[in-house]
Parts: structure tokens; sequence; C-alpha cells
């Protein structure tokens, strides 16, 4: 899993064309559909004791599992959820801290393996999107991870994630090559997929200008590894974490999860430790 180190300078350059304000609207709409976590701006403190205020601050928590450079951190922390993120990479947390100092929001950001998640309290929500999760590529890593989020999750606190399908890496991207030209930066994104093992690897060469004024690059190698999972195994994942299934859709449509589906979104609440 450790990965995202020369990549973070770019990848937000490289990620330009992901829907995410697509996504913030869903997750907030979900949040208020299902969830306990609330804006601070509706918060209602007054009369209470410093132990509920304390639990109230709990529920109200948004943890963004795998946050990456922070841009749906972000646009949470405006819309008036009190959030942290979590992420493996430093180099992408510095980028995420950078955006933080500029936009002024009071954002916890810790570097942190998902499978090994420690938190000095519960939250009411954690969400963890971009296909975070099929970078843990172990069954019981999996349910170590779910099992370590419905312990920090708040009572009926939820868990919003999605995941690649195996349908998506065996038919869509695997045994491919993307190549992207631009101005000041290009890269060139070999796919070989695995069908036994049911794991992509992503070798990505980037080239990056190092100056405006002169015509050169430098170059840059990362490989990257994820694994791709069904509905079926993440439900019993979920079962065997302890957490409760509420429901899933097909990330891309909002409908239904189908054979051709090629990115979940699921979500789960807390159902006791």
């Amino acid at each position: 899993m450790e990965s995202y180190r020369d990549f973070a300078a770019v990848y937000d350059e490289f990620m330009d064309a992901t829907p995410y304000e697509e996504w913030f609207r869903r997750l907030v709409e979900i949040i208020k559909k299902y969830g306990v976590s609330k804006p601070i701006f509706e918060m209602e403190a007054e009369g209470l004791s410093e132990e509920e205020l304390a639990l109230l601050s709990e529920r109200n928590l948004v943890l963004d599992l795998g946050c990456g450079t922070g841009t749906l951190t972000e646009m949470m922390a405006r819309a008036g959820y009190d959030m942290m993120g979590i992420d493996l990479s430093y180099d992408m947390l510095q980028i995420a801290m950078d955006k933080r100092a500029e936009s002024g929001h009071d954002i916890m950001y810790l570097c942190q393996d998902m499978r090994k998640l420690e938190l000095y309290c519960t939250v009411g929500t954690i969400i963890c999107v971009c296909d975070s999760i099929n970078y843990v590529l172990e069954n019981s890593e999996v349910i170590e991870t779910f099992s370590r989020v419905n312990n920090y999750l708040y009572p009926k606190g939820l868990f919003i994630f999605d995941f690649n399908t195996t349908y998506k890496y065996a038919e869509v991207i695997g045994d491919t090559t993307i190549a992207e030209n631009r101005e000041d930066c290009s890269f060139i994104w070999d796919n070989y997929y695995d069908a036994e093992s049911h794991i992509n690897e992503y070798d990505l060469t980037i080239f990056v200008s190092e100056s405006e004024e002169e015509d050169v690059f430098y170059r840059f190698q990362e490989t990257h590894l994820q694994r791709g999972y069904d509905l079926q195994e993440m439900l019993q994942f979920v079962k065997e974490a302890g957490l409760e299934f509420v429901t899933a859709m097909d990330a891309d449509t909002n409908g239904e999860v189908t054979s051709i589906t090629e990115r979940v979104l699921m979500v789960c609440r807390e159902k006791g430790k």
C-alpha cells in the first residue's frame, strides 16, 4: 500500500476529471438520510453538560479515510462538517495540509494505515471513497479494517465506502495502456490484471516539467496494486466485521448493482462493539 510518493505532486492535476462535487453531494444526502452526524452550524448545544457536549462532538465528527490530497475533505469542511483525514501517504497529506492552510478549515490530519486504524475517540461517520479499499489486498485485512471502523464508529454511526469491481479490472481496464500528454506533465499507465488473484497492477511512468523556462522533464515511476471485489464478498466482510449493511448502489448510475457495475458504493452502520 506504500504508493503516492512522487505521484502525489501531480495527483490533483491528473485527477481533475474526478466528479468530486457529485460524490460530495451524494455523501451529504446519505448522511442526512441514514446518519447521525450534522454540520457544526446545526448543533444544538445549549443546556448540555460537558459530557453531553463531548458525545455530541464525537457524533458529528466525520473521518475521511484514505483522504489523499484532501479535496473531498475540504468540501465536507466547507459544508460545515467537523472533519478529520487519514492517509498512509505522507506526501499526499502534505498537499492536504497546504490546502488546509489556504482555506483555514480546522481539519485534523493523521498519517496512518487504515488496516491499523487507531483514533482517540469515536466518530459519527467514516467515508472512504475513490477506491481506497481496493488497495487492501487480503480478505483478512479488509475484515480487520472494517472491524476497526466499527470499533471507532459512534453508536449507529455510518461507514460509507466505494470499491472497484472485479468486472472493471477484468473487462474494462485490465491489460490496457493509458497515456496522456499535457503541457507540463505526461503519464503512461500500464495495467496488468491477474484473473486468479483478482489483482490489478498499475505501472505508472510520469514525466514532469522541471522549469517553465527550459524544456526539461524529470521522469519517475510507481507501481500500485489494487484488488477487485464483488458485492457478495463485501457483504460477507461487512458481516464478519460486525457492521450492519444498509444499502448498496452502482456508484456511477445510482441504480442497482449489476453484473457490469464498475464501482459499488456501500453504506453500513455501526452494530455494537
